[in-house]
């Protein structure tokens, strides 16, 4: 018996991948879904629950007003234990601020409101829940070559223009968990030689 695999290119625009469901706002050539991504709160995705095996999204997520919604519809259609890889220019750079249709930045930390575990203090009606599992942080090799991960991290937490890219690979954890700080287990964090 043969089990497919679905897999989804969120806000594909035009890089439409082979064996995805190309996935976007407009309607481009190769794009399957037309979607917008910005009101999963009020409009579903066409989708059944516990349906998709594996999303991408790669430079969308800083460009959604409501990035809570969204999280929490992608985890409905997510099957248990679902990867999610989220590509996005890090929140210290210029290039998370030059492109006037950035709306949010996004940091180290950030991919933590996507699991339950941050809302152990308030309660904003969010029930999606993301395990974040691997950060990877993109960064020139011919300025950090022979420097330790430790190194960088004190760069990236102390200056600008360092990571050129961070990826985020997510889990979703089904069903979601409690909301209890005491549960939150810190995702590896891999520096990346350009």
């Amino acid at each position: 018996m043969t089990t497919d695999i679905k897999k989804l290119h969120l806000g594909c625009g035009r890089n439409i991948l082979e064996g995805w469901i190309n996935l976007d706002y407009i309607s481009l050539t190769g794009v399957d879904i037309v979607a917008d991504l910005d009101d999963c709160r009020n409009q579903k995705l066409p989708f059944e629950d516990n349906s998709i095996d594996e999303f991408l999204a790669s430079h969308l997520i800083e460009h959604l007003h409501n990035p809570l919604p969204f999280m929490e519809e992608i985890h409905r259609i997510a099957k248990q234990d679902a990867k999610a890889v989220f590509r996005v220019p890090y929140g210290a750079s210029d290039d998370a601020f030059e492109d006037p249709t950035h709306v949010r930045q996004y940091f180290l930390n950030s991919f933590q409101y996507f699991e339950q575990l941050a809302y152990w203090r308030a309660d904003y009606g969010y029930r999606g829940d993301w395990l974040t599992e691997k950060i990877f942080l993109r960064v020139e090799a011919d300025r950090h070559e022979g420097e330790t991960t430790e190194e960088i991290l004190w760069q990236v937490h102390t200056f600008r223009n360092i990571v050129k890219e961070m990826i985020v690979e997510l889990r979703a954890i089904k069903p979601i968990r409690e909301p209890q700080k005491e549960l939150y287990i810190p995702p590896k964090i891999e520096i990346i030689l350009l």
